[in-house]
């Protein structure tokens, strides 16, 4: 039996890193993130092969026989799938999953927001979605493989909220969700800070989805996490539970009763990476 399962393939997860720190050391830091979030599957799940991409891959053979593409990056006008978007498509097609973290969720309204609809069913839309930075508090998670093991916490992070889902949430499932304070929506509007429709839905207190995921036509599988900002919050368990529950799910794994559970590194340990 032992031999047996050591033949059978792992899962491949692609982690596709876009360049290091765009808001100075310790935020964005896509590359170190990447890594640390690689090593943590590698070394705590069974059957995982994960590996790190520095940019969109140029040999479109890294993709062979993967089972879900996670991307942490820079977003908006210049989010590196958008040169790819056809090629996602065809990947898309043969049932891999996709995860987007982070600014990676943003990407302008047209093809790229329509594809992201499509394949992780939201996106952060300029005009319609927030970045502000507060502390995000969650008691309490729905069922879901995905929520496995999921304790209530607090963080602080860049936490975009408001996101443009699928018209009335056509099979998009909420995983993390939380009530925005209207302390989140003290900046002037603009194309990230405030709309109407956001102030509107803050009002009345709707929760907002800062975690999501979809089960495509294809039966590949799709993730949106808005945390991520700084490398530091990977040193909270239940932030780091989740995403790495996610990204599990994502690849179509059984995730544990418990969920995704790994050392709590050290600040150093983190630093590493950078």
């Amino acid at each position: 039996m032992e031999e047996r399962k050591n033949m059978a393939k792992k899962s491949r997860i692609v982690m596709v890193a876009g360049s290091g720190s765009s808001h100075g050391s310790g935020a964005h830091e896509h590359p170190a993130g990447c890594a640390f979030l690689a090593e943590q599957l590698n070394k705590n799940v069974d059957g995982v092969e994960a590996v790190v991409s520095q940019g969109w891959p140029e040999d479109p053979a890294t993709f062979t026989d993967t089972d879900a593409i996670i991307v942490y990056s820079g977003g908006g006008e210049r989010h590196l799938s958008i040169p790819h978007l056809d090629q996602i498509g065809g990947l898309m097609a043969q049932g891999i999953g996709l995860a987007m973290l982070h600014f990676a969720v943003e990407v302008p309204k047209g093809k790229p927001g329509n594809c992201f609809l499509d394949w992780i069913g939201g996106y952060f839309e300029p005009g319609l979605s927030v970045n502000p930075y507060w502390v995000a508090t969650f008691t309490e998670f729905p069922e879901h493989p995905i929520t496995r093991g999921m304790a209530p916490f607090s963080l602080e992070d860049e936490w975009y909220y408001h996101m443009r889902f699928r018209e009335n949430m056509q099979g998009v499932t909420p995983v993390l969700s939380t009530i925005a304070p209207e302390s989140t929506l003290e900046r002037p509007d603009g194309p990230h800070s405030g709309n109407p429709h956001v102030r509107a839905s803050v009002a009345k207190g709707e929760p907002q989805h800062l975690g999501w995921c979809v089960e495509r036509p294809d039966g590949g599988r799709g993730f949106g996490f808005t945390g991520g900002h700084y490398h530091q919050n990977w040193r909270d368990d239940q932030f780091r539970k989740f995403a790495l529950n996610g990204i599990v799910w994502t690849a179509k794994m059984e995730v544990p009763e418990e969920g995704i559970s790994t050392p709590t590194p050290t600040e150093a340990e983190l630093d590493a990476y950078l």
